[in-house]
């Protein structure tokens, strides 16, 4: 007899517990979408007319570009780096 008495206790707990999870995964998607909604108008607000401060690409390679390809150069040569590894490295500092 006291099985008959916990179903219904066990069921509302279930039911309980399911509906909380509801709750806070729907609270989650609604923080997303309103993050994501202030970044957009955030993006919106920005003038259009200025290009991208990456979009200027220096004249040639820096002191400092040219110090990190020869490192890399070394690395390969002692065997630390992969010929793939080098391509992708150098190709990355050089844009």
């Amino acid at each position: 007899m006291p099985l008959v008495r916990r179903r219904p206790l066990l069921r509302a707990a279930a039911v309980g517990g399911g509906a909380y999870v509801a709750g806070k995964r729907r609270a989650q998607s609604q923080e997303r979408e309103s993050e994501q909604e202030a970044r957009l108008e955030q993006l919106e607000q920005q003038p259009a007319s200025s290009p991208p401060p990456a979009a200027a690409a220096p004249a040639g390679p820096t002191p400092d570009t040219i110090e990190q390809l020869r490192q890399l150069g070394q690395l390969r040569d002692q065997g630390v780096l992969t010929e793939e590894e080098f391509a992708q490295q150098k190709a990355r500092l050089l844009g």
